[in-house]
């Protein structure tokens, strides 16, 4: 009887994300919808992409698959998610003076938050002019028709430091990454993301290579919420900091926390197992798994089968490849 209602259960998910996958299909595109402002996950593809991946789909999700209830169950609630419509609000509410040496520059902290959310996740940031001018500059490279129209505050000689220049600078800065935000290819770019975690992130692998795990698990804690809002259509560019954030819990003696971000990472890669953090993450879960006196056969034979199939390379333990993480 438990057997016949757990295949039930299968079976009604399986439906469900049957169904989901033939809205995401189906759902217009925010252009179309004319929400410039607003992230909408669920995009029409491109018609060989498309056939592409509901193969993909249909294939890592037939009834041989060998995930298990509760990894398909993860996979749904991402597809959930990312059917939703997201958007992030910027708000700079202050700004500080910084005198360092023979250097005087404003900070501005930023807080992003996500609309239609009741709970109190939010990012906070800090970024100086220079920053932002970087930022400038590099997007317009990129995307240089669709930065014809968009400002951004001249550099003063004179003047810097004063209430009004900073206030002046606040709310055109709050404006500028509210309407970078508004345009789909820019809220997507690497440039644009990596402006608002990758100073973050450098000093969490710094603190992780120097053996601070506390430290870096701390930022990277903070750091993984944006990286997820900012990344909803690409879920496996964040495996790196799941990784980093498994690392950091299993040198501080907490395998099973150290579990749970690696089955969150591991979700995300079970149709790229061709990733390179596929492997030492397989090893790592099964070492966690014998630890914790879980249940590995699964995890054993997926990498059985991945050696099977692949020629003998030298591939590096999950602390190693994290440590090799924005190293400068």
């Amino acid at each position: 009887m438990a057997q016949d209602s757990h295949c039930t259960a299968e079976r009604e998910l399986l439906e469900a994300v049957r169904r989901i996958t033939t809205f995401s299909t189906t759902s217009p595109s925010d252009e179309a919808q004319n929400q410039p402002e607003a992230e909408i996950s669920c995009q029409v593809r491109k018609e060989n992409s498309e056939k592409d991946d509901l193969q993909d789909s249909s294939a890592s999700l037939s009834p041989n698959s060998s995930m298990t209830t509760k990894e398909l169950q993860e996979y749904w609630r991402n597809e959930k998610r990312q059917c939703r419509q997201v958007e992030l609000l910027f708000e700079i509410p202050s700004t500080r003076i910084v005198e360092h040496h023979l250097s005087k520059y404003v900070t501005y902290k930023i807080i992003i938050l996500q609309t239609g959310s009741f709970d109190s996740n939010k990012s906070v940031i800090e970024r100086r002019y220079s920053d932002f001018d970087k930022l400038h500059r590099n997007l317009l490279e990129e995307f240089s028709e669709e930065m014809e129209d968009v400002t951004f505050p001249k550099k003063t000689l004179t003047g810097n430091f004063t209430e009004e220049t900073i206030n002046e600078r606040k709310l055109a800065f709050k404006d500028y990454l509210r309407l970078l935000y508004s345009m789909t290819y820019i809220r997507r770019s690497k440039k644009f993301i990596d402006f608002l975690t990758r100073p973050e992130l450098q000093e969490a692998y710094g603190c992780l290579r120097g053996g601070q795990y506390t430290k870096a698990l701390e930022i990277l804690l903070e750091v993984i919420g944006l990286q997820e809002r900012l990344t909803r259509g690409n879920p496996v560019s964040i495996v790196p900091t799941l990784c980093a954030i498994v690392v950091c819990h299993k040198d501080l003696e907490n395998p099973a926390s150290a579990f749970e971000y690696g089955e969150k990472a591991l979700s995300r890669l079970h149709v790229h197992t061709s990733h390179r953090y596929y492997i030492p993450l397989l090893e790592t879960m099964i070492a966690l798994a014998y630890e914790l006196g879980k249940d590995f056969l699964s995890l054993q034979e997926n990498l059985e089968e991945w050696k099977a199939k692949k020629d003998p390379i030298r591939v590096f333990t999950l602390k190693e490849l994290a440590v090799r993480e924005y190293v400068q």
